[in-house]
């Protein structure tokens, strides 16, 4: 059925055939037919057209109000009928979930590691669930706190097929291929540029328009992304609240057996149904999935002199269960001008105590080694030292200091935790596995040394 237009819902560019509503936290209300969602109470006693009320929580019931997410869906059959769990026989044995050094099949490493891309298979039809590999994480989703890195790289649409990741939230980062993402909320459709978030619990499927498709996803168990506090910003700028698009309703009338994949501690368990999952007619709450155009990030720096943290660039965070510590940020580096006087300007050679993972969605960028293209991935533990080539440097050390534009035509995104990231079985032996080349620093010699006689003089 088609969705409903209103005031509160707004049309993006890109061909994007889809309305949004827009804000970033809000609380969300929407219906394809009118006067579906029940006045001055979440639950009466006989919805409009006898639909059936089902509620989701995202949180429990008890946590503070303005951390508590849930919202109200008005369907035409609820949850409950189906046919039963059971494991699927179809497992992806590249899903990972739960990572501890006890495992034999993880591992961690102090140097850099780079993937080159990933994409579909030639000989197979492989869909968005069955093509995930999970590439580095830490924590699970039985602790209730940790992160995951997986690869998707798909060219099969889901049919008839919806999943629910019950382990944790999926920031979805596409690099080449549109995805079109059905939602028991409405539909969105999600550009390579552009990001996604579909929350733990939520039921959705993912066609390709393009035919193909192969991206990054950050996982985070036991948290929600939030935006970061702006400080002395003030009240706008890096992603603005405005620009967060969620889906409007839209329901299809299907009374035809279905399929529901259940990702469940990193294993896969399937429930037959008799009719689609996406049948919600109305809804309201503020647990809704989101996109975001990385276009619209509106980029801060230091204008004068010196370097800003990184940190001014993450578009998303996650909160720990420690107080002030990001479990997980999602940032992105991208083009923008650089003026600042008397400074060395690309990133100084730098060791962080958090775990950096990069990935390029389009363009080019300095100080990775070969094989950085996008779709590529990039790994340094905490405290792996890294930085700029020799050449880079050199370059930035003696070239004109004049207002420019840097990272044209690049889009990276940086996926960073304070937690140490244990490495994947099937990262490390893969054959798109190779290890940074730390000859790209040989010619960062001691040039110190051309003044020892210089200096011996004045001791």
């Amino acid at each position: 059925m088609p969705t409903a237009a209103g005031g509160y819902s707004v049309a993006r560019g890109k061909g994007d055939p889809y309305s949004y509503q827009v804000g970033f936290g809000n609380y969300f209300a929407s219906e394809a037919l009118p006067n579906v969602l029940p006045i001055g109470q979440n639950n009466p006693q006989k919805v409009k057209y006898d639909l059936y009320t089902e509620g989701i929580n995202g949180t429990p019931f008890t946590v503070p109000r303005a951390q508590n997410q849930h919202s109200w869906f008005y369907r035409i059959r609820p949850s409950v009928a189906h046919n039963g769990f059971v494991k699927a026989d179809k497992q992806n044995p590249h899903l990972v979930a739960e990572f501890s050094l006890s495992s034999p099949n993880q591992h961690v490493s102090p140097t850099q590691h780079a993937w080159t891309p990933h994409s579909p298979p030639a000989s197979e039809k492989v869909s968005f669930v069955h093509s995930l590999k999970t590439m580095l994480g830490n924590g699970g989703p039985m602790s209730s706190e940790g992160i995951a890195i997986h690869l998707y790289a798909c060219n099969a649409d889901m049919v008839q097929e919806a999943f629910v990741n019950s382990d944790g939230d999926f920031l979805i980062v596409p690099v080449h291929g549109r995805l079109d993402i059905q939602t028991e909320f409405g539909k969105m459709m999600v550009f390579p540029g552009e990001i996604a978030v579909v929350q733990r619990g939520l039921k959705w499927k993912v066609t390709l328009p393009d035919g193909k498709a192969d991206g990054y996803i950050q996982e985070i168990f036991g948290s929600h992304y939030a935006l970061p506090e702006l400080g002395p910003l003030g009240a706008s700028g890096l992603a603005n609240i405005r620009d967060f698009e969620h889906p409007i309703a839209h329901f299809d009338i299907d009374q035809t057996p279905w399929n529901v994949t259940y990702k469940l501690g990193g294993q896969l368990f399937t429930c037959n149904q008799e009719h689609t999952p996406f049948d919600v007619v109305a809804w309201h709450g503020n647990y809704v999935p989101y996109k975001y155009d990385l276009d619209a990030f509106i980029a801060v720096g230091s204008i004068s002199k010196d370097h800003s943290d990184p940190s001014i660039f993450t578009v998303l965070t996650a909160p720990s269960k420690t107080p002030g510590v990001a479990l997980a940020d999602f940032a992105i580096f991208k083009e923008r001008w650089d003026v600042a006087d008397g400074t060395f300007r690309p990133p100084y050679f730098h060791r962080n105590t958090a775990s950096e993972v990069l990935g390029l969605i389009k363009g080019v960028y300095e100080g990775r080694s070969d094989g950085f293209t996008p779709g590529a991935l990039s790994y340094e533990t905490g405290f792996c030292p890294h930085g700029v080539s020799g050449e880079v440097f050199t370059a930035a050390s003696e070239g004109e200091l004049k207002p420019s534009k840097v990272q044209e035509g690049t889009l990276m995104v940086l996926f960073e935790s304070s937690m140490m990231l244990a490495v994947t079985d099937y990262a490390i032996n893969t054959d798109k596995r190779h290890d940074h080349e730390p000859s790209m620093w040989n010619s960062l010699d001691a040039k110190f040394m051309k003044y020892k006689d210089q200096i011996s003089l004045k001791l």
